[in-house]
């Protein structure tokens, strides 16, 4: 009797393990990114890109990862990004990268990272006399930041008003001929984005907050498919891959 429940149980594992992969490999993300250099961007630099016009640290680590964990996807670069995460919040079998995990989107989605790394911070123009040790001491300048972005909405919580632009590269500009004092955006991805405008010499007038980017999935995703990505990425982590990936675009 007893060797016949361990063989009932064994048998029952290896099938739920068999149908957990099967739900995997039939099943298919429709993977949706912006422009957010050096992490995704499109090749030709417009706002729209499909599969492999789309390049960048995350897009090059989120292909690795769906491939080895031989799970289908179709990738698109879009804009504006409010567009497409409202997409991934909405439509079962869609997610969206690179975002921030924050407490409140905790729940809205399901999470697989993190991909890298974009500290927060404070950019000035490389003569301006602004000193910040807190971003309360912020407060008094004109900060901008990208509309919809974590960034922009942690500044809102903390009490800044932050001006908002639909392009993070639309801050430089305006940085630069002093529509604003200060620009809240990602460490290397705000000097990225300044270098593609022309705009160089920016300096660091604040690092306030470390940011982890995740691939966030609709909750209609099922549990294996998000599993098998995630033990993917940790391979990749291990083996090194993610860090080359990183060094690639330094």
């Amino acid at each position: 009797m007893f060797k016949r429940l361990a063989f009932s149980l064994a048998g029952g594992l290896l099938l739920s393990t068999a149908v957990a992969a099967e739900v995997a490999s039939n099943y298919s993300v429709v993977l949706l990114t912006e422009n957010y250099p050096p992490y995704n961007m499109a090749i030709n630099g417009k706002n729209f890109a499909q599969d492999d016009t789309i390049d960048g640290i995350a897009a090059d680590i989120v292909r690795e990862m769906f491939k080895r964990a031989e799970v289908n996807y179709s990738l698109t670069l879009r804009f504006p990004w409010d567009r497409i995460y409202k997409l991934a919040l909405e439509k079962p079998g869609y997610g969206v990268f690179s975002t921030t995990r924050l407490p409140e989107r905790e729940q809205s989605f399901k999470w697989v990272g993190p991909i890298s790394s974009d500290d927060w911070v404070m950019l000035a123009k490389g003569d301006s006399q602004i000193s910040l040790s807190n971003l309360d001491e912020a407060k008094q300048y004109k900060v901008g930041a990208y509309k919809g972005d974590a960034t922009a909405e942690f500044l809102s919580q903390q009490g800044l008003t932050p001006i908002t632009a639909l392009r993070d590269q639309e801050n430089a500009k305006k940085l630069q001929n002093g529509q604003l004092d200060l620009w809240a955006t990602g460490d290397p991805a705000g000097r990225y984005l300044a270098k593609q405008e022309g705009i160089t010499g920016l300096k660091t007038v604040l690092r306030f907050k470390r940011s982890e980017l995740y691939l966030a999935l609709n909750k209609e995703v099922p549990d294996e498919v998000v599993q098998k990505l995630q033990r993917a990425l940790d391979q990749m982590r291990a083996e090194g891959y993610v860090d080359e990936t990183i060094e690639n675009y330094r």
